[in-house]
């Protein structure tokens, strides 16, 4: 019997799990993408930041369709994500231009974590080249975005800090103090991760606050509400904690959202929205607790952590009720068939 070539049984090889959550997450987010972005296109009036967002529509189109295209061939059932049944382009607008720059920057962070991570994982050649392609396409997007946004003096950074005058070990186990004792300051990667958490939480909230607005149910109302609270609350936690070391926090974005209270969206897609939002910073948070070395800045991160998790649990709940939570991919429910 001849034996296949590598690159035939590459071509031939079924999707494994990872490739098939990483593939269905990617559509799904950029499914959503393209809603979100048509809309924003509408009524930017800025030529620079309208460049921008097509360049960013354009990508998430062509992902959408690389991935059908992989569906297709496979035989795949491909999601229903969202359409444009979800975006209503005639509503008023929501928020002004300069916040686009930022919606894009927080987006575009979340992307590269799930190309970042979905790299590794594949096998199959042909899916190895589109997340690199996915990766390096968003990489090319965020550096424009931050460009484009230097230029207007519209991006804030973190803190400097003095360079260090020699190289140094730790001595004492009170480098690690937070609760009780000699408390040091913040290091770097501690610095960081803080700063970018402030800088979600401040994008984010400018989101719920337009999206707590617009929204038709009063049950995803008082949601999104909630969520600007929370939101609000971690910004405050975060902001002490730069402030207690004389380092700047940075400044909210509530005023880049108008009185508009005409949705442009669907309670389903925004809700989605915040599902996916709100999970991306269980993985924020958890980055930021594993870069830090003191016991408070740790115990902080479990607690706020907490109450991410359940704001997420809640959300899927809603979604759950009202059907519009799609199904992932799943492994085969052994004891479902053994009892059929």
């Amino acid at each position: 019997m001849e034996t296949e070539s590598g690159s035939n049984v590459q071509a031939t090889k079924i999707l494994n799990s990872a490739e098939q959550g990483k593939l269905w997450a990617t559509y799904m987010g950029n499914s959503m993408a393209t809603c979100v972005l048509s809309y924003m296109l509408h009524h930017v009036e800025d030529g620079q930041i309208k460049k921008v967002l097509e360049d960013a529509l354009g990508l998430a189109q062509q992902l959408v369709n690389n991935i059908k295209d992989i569906y297709t061939r496979e035989k795949y059932p491909i999601p229903v994500g969202y359409t444009e049944e979800d975006v209503n382009l005639q509503a008023p607008r929501l928020f002004v231009d300069e916040f686009y720059l930022h919606y894009l920057r927080y987006t575009s962070k979340a992307g590269i974590s799930i190309y970042g991570i979905a790299l590794p994982l594949m096998v199959r050649s042909d899916l190895r080249t589109f997340f690199t392609d996915c990766l390096n396409s968003t990489i090319q997007l965020i550096n424009q975005v931050n460009d484009l946004m230097i230029a207007k003096g519209i991006i804030e950074e973190a803190s400097y800090i003095p360079y260090p005058s020699q190289v140094d070990f730790v001595q004492k186990q009170s480098y690690l103090n937070g609760l009780f004792g000699d408390v040091r300051p913040l290091q770097a990667m501690e610095i960081t991760h803080l700063f970018d958490n402030i800088e979600n939480l401040a994008t984010s909230k400018a989101i719920l606050i337009g999206f707590s607005q617009v929204a038709k149910l009063d049950q995803v109302k008082a949601f999104f509400v909630r969520g600007k609270e929370l939101a609000a609350k971690h910004f405050t936690i975060f902001s002490e904690l730069l402030q207690e070391d004389n380092l700047t926090s940075r400044t909210i974005m509530d005023p880049l959202v108008t009185t508009s209270t005409i949705s442009p969206f669907s309670d389903k897609i925004m809700l989605s929205h915040k599902l996916d939002m709100f999970s991306m910073r269980v993985r924020t948070y958890a980055n930021g607790l594993s870069f830090s070395a003191r016991h408070d800045l740790a115990a902080l991160y479990g607690r706020l952590l907490l109450e991410i998790g359940n704001y997420v649990e809640d959300c899927a709940n809603i979604m759950i009720d009202h059907g519009w939570l799609e199904q992932a991919p799943q492994a085969a429910d052994r004891e479902a068939l053994v009892k059929a």
